[in-house]
């Protein structure tokens, strides 16, 4: 299929890859940010396809595609893209597009007014609205920081069986998407590498799918698990390794923003961090760092929840016009696992 025109900037927060829908995209039906989703999801994937994939994208790509909010107070709002689908929340997209919406589209036309020393920008994402909030001194941006929807715990301790005849622990949280938490020192030595982690997350996936009901008590479209997050708490420091795995074995290059908002979560559900007590969480592979607090309780539904504040740096890497040609046989393109 040939596709006109489609401009895009890329970013990245954290190493972490964020392509920015610009311009090109057909009409969006729905009234909703869900409906919308829905609607790109059944139409439009093809879209997905040729911006994530190859040759234009990679096994690891991740996109935003702006929309129009359906909540008042909403600056913006953005559905995202994976390799597998529509995930209904991403922190890094939020920290990268909180500066770039100041900096580039909302302050220029006119939709955010520059502040100094820090500009608020709302953000609608599928899970909900989320506020984010942009450092600015002379013009430029810095850190953005962003508060989540309400983050909430969904089991703990649970045993599940590897095929490696292991058996492991997991904890299970919910921080705009659902995650499973592995301790990484309780993986044997079969599960050591890369490729050994995803082949875990692949049964842990299937295991905690079957033996736990992701369930969101207000909304039934965010009912599926995302991925599973590889932790380690390093000796004497407030500081967590935090390796995410999720969608179709897609390795986060950040410590993840929404993985580390369930792990707050999952955190002061134990009594293990308080309120306003910061933690620096690093991916091991990048060492790219955002510092998290959990910053209030609240309520999601009939179930005790937090809201957490996740902090990092968002950098621009790029713009791109991507085009189509008719006698291109790999047009629609495509992934090598």
């Amino acid at each position: 299929m040939e596709h006109s025109n489609i401009n895009a900037v890329d970013m990245h927060t954290g190493g972490e890859t964020l392509r920015i829908i610009i311009s090109g995209y057909p009409t969006i039906v729905g009234d909703t940010i869900l409906e919308k989703r829905a609607y790109v999801k059944a139409n439009l994937d093809h879209f997905r396809k040729f911006l994530m994939f190859e040759p234009r994208g990679h096994f690891d790509m991740f996109g935003a595609l702006p929309v129009e909010p359906d909540v008042a107070e909403a600056d913006a709002a953005f559905l995202f893209m994976h390799n597998e689908g529509y995930p209904t929340m991403c922190g890094h997209a939020v920290i990268a597009l909180g500066s770039m919406f100041h900096d580039r589209y909302c302050v220029d036309q006119g939709i955010v007014e520059y502040k100094e020393p820090e500009t608020e920008v709302k953000i609608q994402c599928p899970c909900g609205l989320v506020k984010a909030f942009v450092t600015c001194k002379d013009g430029c941006t810095d850190t953005v920081r962003f508060q989540s929807v309400p983050a909430f715990v969904v089991e703990t301790n649970l045993m599940i069986q590897l095929q490696a005849n292991h058996e492991i622990k997991v904890d299970v949280s919910y921080g705009g998407v659902f995650y499973v938490f592995v301790n990484i020192d309780d993986l044997d030595l079969h599960y050591s590498n890369i490729d050994g982690l995803k082949i875990a997350c692949r049964e842990i996936k299937a295991a905690a799918s079957k033996q736990v009901t992701m369930s969101h008590p207000e909304n039934k479209s965010l009912n599926f698990l995302n991925g599973v997050i590889f932790t380690k708490q390093c000796p004497n420091e407030d500081k967590i390794l935090e390796l995410c795995v999720f969608a179709d074995q897609q390795l986060d290059r950040s410590p993840c923003g929404s993985g580390v908002t369930a792990m707050m979560a999952l955190l002061h559900h134990k009594g293990l961090v308080s309120l306003e007590k910061q933690k620096t969480f690093e991916n091991p592979l990048t060492h790219s760092k955002f510092l998290s607090k959990v910053i209030n309780t609240t309520k999601c539904g009939d179930k005790a929840a937090v809201v957490v504040e996740v902090a990092g740096n968002g950098y621009y890497t790029g713009k791109s016009t991507f085009t189509s040609e008719k006698k291109d046989r790999l047009n629609s393109g495509f992934l090598l696992v």
